[in-house]
């Protein structure tokens, strides 16, 4: 789940919904390589959080720090079986796409310690071999490229679901104020990033505008009160609130 806190409510975005989001924006990159791919390349980026589809139906509350659990400290235990459950639902109709997304959650649990960690990562490199073995026209460098625009349409995505709209660059999440990581060499970008920025509400700039043609999402999420919270509990009140609907415009940056 991705969660925005303000003083009175938590905002709520499903994480299965940002991946399908990040798919839309991916589908106007620029310069796609390797078009026999491009296909199962879309299906990775749009289904790279599968796993987490049914787990966001019902969120999880953080005892320890009195809010919904977010994608970043759901405990590992459960994350892995959500992270295997999703990259096994992908595989049985693109095993190419679900190499992109076994490497996209292999690279999140090689970081953390643990033998369910370890495990995990020990079970996703054999499935990865297993697969590349099957492929008969894999390419290592074509890979590389294609799992950097999975890490891309997350980050785009990500961007403009995690903050609020409009907000001032100082304020937003920590992990953009920098800009959108580049994970490969882009002609045209002198920087190892690519900057954004919220222009107002409704509206995300992007220097180098690396896509066709302007484009805009909508991002659904949900609102849910912390004083209903306290009185119904949280899956009840998720299950109450409306969805909201929040369109927003990727634009280039003047």
């Amino acid at each position: 789940m991705i969660v925005r806190e303000h003083d009175s409510e938590f905002v709520l975005v499903e994480q299965h919904h940002h991946a399908e989001l990040s798919g839309e924006i991916m589908e106007k990159w620029k310069g796609f390589r390797g078009k026999e791919w491009k296909e199962s390349v879309l299906y990775a980026i749009q289904q790279h959080d599968l796993g987490w589809k049914e787990f966001d139906k019902q969120p999880f509350w953080n005892d320890a720090k009195h809010e919904p659990f977010t994608f970043t400290d759901f405990p590992i235990h459960p994350k892995i079986v959500l992270y295997t459950l999703g990259i096994d639902e992908v595989e049985k109709r693109d095993p190419y796409a679900a190499l992109l997304c076994s490497e996209h959650y292999k690279r999140f649990l090689a970081a953390e310690s643990g033998k369910e960690a370890e495990r995990f990562v020990q079970q996703e490199e054999a499935r990865q071999q297993r697969i590349i073995e099957s492929l008969s026209n894999y390419n290592k460098r074509l890979f590389k490229f294609h799992y950097g625009l999975v890490q891309l349409g997350d980050n785009f995505s990500l961007y403009v679901c995690i903050n609020d709209p409009g907000v001032k660059k100082q304020d937003e999440h920590p992990f953009f104020k920098q800009g959108i990581p580049l994970p490969f060499k882009l002609e045209g970008f002198s920087k190892d990033v690519i900057d954004i920025k919220w222009l107002d509400q409704q509206t995300v700039a992007i220097e180098n505008f690396p896509f066709e043609e302007p484009l805009e999402v909508t991002v659904e999420q949900k609102r849910v009160q912390k004083k209903d919270i306290q009185d119904k509990g949280l899956i009840a009140c998720y299950e109450e609130a409306e969805t909201e609907k929040v369109h927003v415009r990727l634009v280039p940056a003047e």
